[in-house]
C-alpha cells in the first residue's frame, strides 16, 4: 500500500483481515486498534517513549515463569483484570476478583473438615459456608480451589522454605454444598516490584500492598465459574489494594472464639486448636451458565 499515512493506517492494518478472520477476532482488532491508533494519534509518543514501553514488555516477557506471570501483575495493577472481571460478573452471583499471578493447578485434595494448619505458624482460623444458586438451594458436585500467603507474606512458589502445595488444596464438597476447613491468617503483602511493573508502580508513588485474603475458585457443572477473594475486614490496605481487587460484598468478618465448643464434630483439627482462633463464615453464589 503505497498512499498509506498517519490518517488511513488504521483502516489499512483493519483491510489486511482476510475473509475467513473469525468475525469476534476481527471486532475485537478492529475496535482494539482503533482505539490504540488513535491514543498514539493523541499523545504522539516520541520513539524514545515507545522504546521505553517495548522494553518493559520485553523485560515483562523475560522474567514470566510458571510461577510468576509479569503480564498478568501489569494487567492487575492497571485496573484491567478487575475491570474485565466487573463486565464479565453475574449481579446475581458472587463478585469476581483477581485471580493473581500465583494460582496452581492441581492442588492436593483436602476433604471437608480438613486441616491446612500443619506446621503454619500464625493465627488459626475456622472457614466455612455453603456453596447455593441464585434461589438460595444447595449447589451438589461443588469443586474448590483454595490458595492464600503464609505467614510471612509469601505463597508457596514464591518460598523455597514452604512446603510444595503448601496452603493450597482442592476440595470436592458433598451435596449439601458445605466447605469447611482450618487455616492460619493470611497475610498482607505487597506484589513484586523488582520488574516492570514496580518501576510503573515507583513511577507513579504508588505502593505494591495488596490487603490479606484468601483466594478461592468455585466451579460445578451447569454453573458459570467463578475466581474471587474474601478479605479481611480488620485489614488496613482495603481501600488502598494494589491491584483493584476488593469489592464490598467480598469482606468478611473476622470473628474470635476462645473456645472449641460449638464448632463441627468433623472438623480435623477441633481438638488441636490453638485459644484463641478465629472464624469466618461465606456463603458463595452460583448462577447457571447461559445457553
Amino acid at each position: 500500500m503505497r498512499d498509506i499515512d498517519s490518517k488511513t493506517i488504521t483502516d489499512a492494518v483493519i483491510g489486511y483481515c482476510e475473509p475467513e478472520t473469525d468475525e469476534r477476532l476481527k471486532y475485537l482488532l478492529t475496535h482494539g486498534l482503533a482505539h490504540l491508533h488513535n491514543f498514539i494519534r493523541e499523545v504522539r509518543p516520541t520513539h524514545a517513549e515507545w522504546r521505553a514501553v517495548i522494553d518493559k514488555l520485553t523485560r515483562a516477557g523475560s522474567i514470566t515463569t510458571d510461577e510468576r506471570n509479569e503480564f498478568v501483575l501489569f494487567s492487575d495493577v492497571l485496573g484491567v483484570s478487575s475491570l474485565v472481571d466487573m463486565l464479565n460478573s453475574d449481579p446475581s452471583a458472587t463478585a469476581a476478583s483477581v485471580l493473581g499471578p500465583f494460582h496452581i493447578h492441581d492442588a492436593p485434595e483436602l476433604k471437608v473438615g480438613g486441616d491446612l494448619i500443619r506446621g503454619n505458624p500464625g493465627e488459626q482460623v475456622v472457614v466455612s459456608g455453603h456453596v447455593r444458586d441464585a434461589g438460595g438451594k444447595p449447589v451438589a458436585g461443588v469443586t474448590m480451589d483454595l490458595w492464600q500467603t503464609a505467614e510471612n507474606g509469601l505463597y508457596s512458589n514464591q518460598d523455597p522454605n514452604q512446603p510444595d502445595y503448601n496452603l493450597r488444596a482442592t476440595m470436592n464438597l458433598g451435596p449439601d454444598g458445605r466447605y469447611l476447613f482450618t487455616t492460619v491468617k493470611p497475610a498482607p503483602y505487597t506484589v513484586p516490584d523488582d520488574g516492570p511493573v514496580g518501576d510503573l508502580l515507583r513511577a507513579t508513588g504508588r505502593r505494591a500492598w495488596r490487603p490479606a485474603h484468601f483466594h478461592v475458585i468455585v466451579r460445578a457443572d451447569g454453573y458459570k465459574p467463578i475466581v474471587t477473594e474474601l478479605f479481611l475486614s480488620d485489614d488496613p490496605y482495603l481501600d488502598r489494594d494494589a491491584v483493584f481487587g476488593v469489592r464490598k460484598s467480598l469482606v468478611v468478618e473476622y470473628r474470635p472464639r476462645h473456645s472449641i465448643e460449638g464448632l463441627p464434630s468433623d472438623l480435623e483439627a477441633r481438638s488441636r486448636m490453638k485459644i484463641p482462633f478465629s472464624v469466618i463464615d461465606y456463603d458463595f453464589v452460583l448462577v447457571r451458565e447461559k445457553r
